[in-house]
C-alpha cells in the first residue's frame, strides 16, 4: 500500500510547493510605456547663393583641324613628323619631291615672258602696219587719179583696193591682239602664280602651334592632287561636344548673352581637365541643345575620347546644399523642432559638387530651396523610411 501511495503523495508535495511558491512571491512594479527615440544625423544650414553643377558626357573633338594634302600629283620625299607629336608654327612637315613641281613653274614663267615679247613685237609690228596702210591709201588714191585720166586699167585700180584692204584688216587684227593682251596677260599670269603656290605648299608647314592627328602618306607614295598627306589641329582647339538638357539651354544661353564665363572641371586618366563654354546650338532635339566646351591648353586628351566633366550653372540665391540621403520622397525635407520632425517641401535646383557642400563621404550633393528655411534651420540627413510630422529623433554627433 505503502509503495502504491508514495508517487501520488510526492505529486501532492510538488503542487504545493509550486502553489506556495507562486502565492509568495514578490510583485514587479507596473511598467509605464515610454515613445521611441530615433537617432539621427543633422546639421544646420544657412541659405547662401551657390552654383549648381550639371554633369556633362561628350566627346573630345577639334573643329579646326585641317588636312595636309598634296597641292599636285607627285612623289612624297620625306615626311617629318608622326602621330601625336606637338609642332611649332611654321615647322616642316612633309616634302613633295621639287622634280614634280619645278617644270610647272619654269613653263608657267615661260609663257608669261612670251606674252611680254609678243607684246614688244606687236606694237613695233602695228607701227610698220599702220605705215603700209598709209601707202596702200595713197596707192589707191593714185590709182584713181591715173585712172579717172584714162590712162591705167580699171583692174590696177581694183588691185590697189584689195592691197589697201588687207592693209586694213592686218591693222585691225594687230590692234585686236594688242587689245587682247591685258586678258592673256592676266590668264597666263594666274596660271604662273597658281604653279608658284603649288611649288610652296610642296613643302608643307604647320600654319600653327599644332599637334599632328592621323599620318597617312609614307616617305616614296605616290601621291594624285588632294590627297591627304596627314591631318593636324591646333593645340588650344580642343573642345567637348556634348549635349545639355533641353530644360537648362534657356538659362545657359542667356548666361552666355550676358558675358558670363560658365566653366567645367573633370579628370580624364587621371590628370584633371577644364573647359569653358564657348556656345550652343541652334537648333535642338528630343535629347537637348548641342554644346561646345572649349579645353584647357594643356590638356592631354586623344580626339575622340569620352570625358564626363561637371558644368557650373548660373548662380542660384537662396540654396541650401544636402546630401541626397536627406530627400524623403522626392520633393521634400525633414527639420527637427523640439527633438520632433516636421516636414517642409523644398524646390530641387540641381546638384552641386561635393567638395564645396562640406559633407565628408556625401558624394555629390543636391542642391535645394525652401521659403522656411532661414540661417540656424536644423535639417535631418539621415534617410528614414518611417519618417513623419512629430516623430521624436536624438541627433547624433
Amino acid at each position: 500500500m505503502l509503495r502504491r501511495l508514495l508517487p501520488v503523495l510526492i505529486l501532492i508535495a510538488g503542487v504545493g510547493g509550486f502553489y506556495l511558491l507562486k502565492t509568495t512571491r514578490p510583485k514587479p512594479p507596473p511598467v509605464a510605456a515610454q515613445e521611441r527615440i530615433w537617432r539621427v544625423a543633422v546639421t544646420t544650414v544657412t541659405p547662401a547663393t551657390q552654383h549648381p553643377v550639371l554633369t556633362l558626357f561628350g566627346r573630345v573633338e577639334a573643329p579646326d583641324r585641317i588636312r595636309a594634302a598634296a597641292p599636285v600629283a607627285g612623289r612624297l620625299a620625306e615626311v617629318r613628323v608622326r602621330d601625336g607629336e606637338r609642332v611649332r608654327a611654321g615647322a616642316v612637315l612633309a616634302r613633295l619631291d621639287p622634280r614634280d613641281l619645278q617644270p610647272r613653274l619654269a613653263k608657267a614663267q615661260a609663257e608669261v615672258d612670251k606674252e611680254q615679247l609678243r607684246l614688244t613685237h606687236d606694237r613695233e609690228a602695228l607701227v610698220q602696219e599702220r605705215e603700209l596702210l598709209r601707202l596702200a591709201e595713197v596707192a589707191v588714191n593714185r590709182a584713181d587719179t591715173v585712172q579717172a585720166k584714162q590712162l591705167a586699167s580699171v583692174s590696177s585700180v581694183d588691185e590697189a583696193r584689195q592691197q589697201l584692204a588687207r592693209a586694213r584688216l592686218t591693222v585691225t587684227l594687230r590692234e585686236q591682239s594688242l587689245a587682247e593682251h591685258p586678258a592673256r596677260l592676266a590668264t597666263l599670269t594666274a596660271t604662273l602664280a597658281e604653279a608658284q603656290r603649288d611649288a610652296e605648299r610642296g613643302e608643307i608647314r604647320a600654319p600653327f602651334a599644332a599637334r599632328i592627328g592621323v599620318v597617312e602618306a609614307a616617305a616614296g607614295d605616290q601621291l594624285q592632287p588632294n590627297q591627304t598627306i596627314l591631318t593636324l589641329f591646333p593645340q588650344n582647339g580642343l573642345y567637348l561636344r556634348t549635349t545639355i538638357p533641353g530644360a537648362y539651354s534657356a538659362a545657359l544661353r542667356q548666361a552666355l548673352d550676358g558675358g558670363e564665363r560658365l566653366t567645367a572641371s573633370g579628370t580624364y586618366s587621371g590628370q584633371s581637365l577644364t573647359a569653358v563654354l564657348e556656345r550652343l546650338a541652334g537648333e535642338a532635339d528630343a535629347r537637348g541643345v548641342e554644346a561646345l566646351l572649349r579645353l584647357n591648353a594643356t590638356a592631354e586628351v586623344p580626339l575622340g575620347a569620352f570625358v564626363t566633366l561637371q558644368l557650373e550653372r548660373p548662380a542660384v540665391a537662396n540654396t541650401i546644399a544636402l546630401p541626397f540621403a536627406a530627400l524623403h520622397g522626392g520633393d521634400h525635407i525633414f527639420v527637427v523642432t523640439d527633438g520632433r520632425l516636421r516636414r517642409v517641401s523644398v524646390e530641387r535646383i540641381g546638384e552641386l559638387a561635393h567638395s564645396k557642400g562640406g559633407f565628408e563621404d556625401a558624394g555629390s550633393l543636391m542642391l535645394i530651396r525652401a521659403a522656411e528655411l532661414t540661417a540656424g534651420t536644423a535639417v535631418m540627413t539621415t534617410h528614414l523610411p518611417n519618417a513623419i510630422d512629430g516623430l521624436k529623433v536624438e541627433s547624433i554627433q
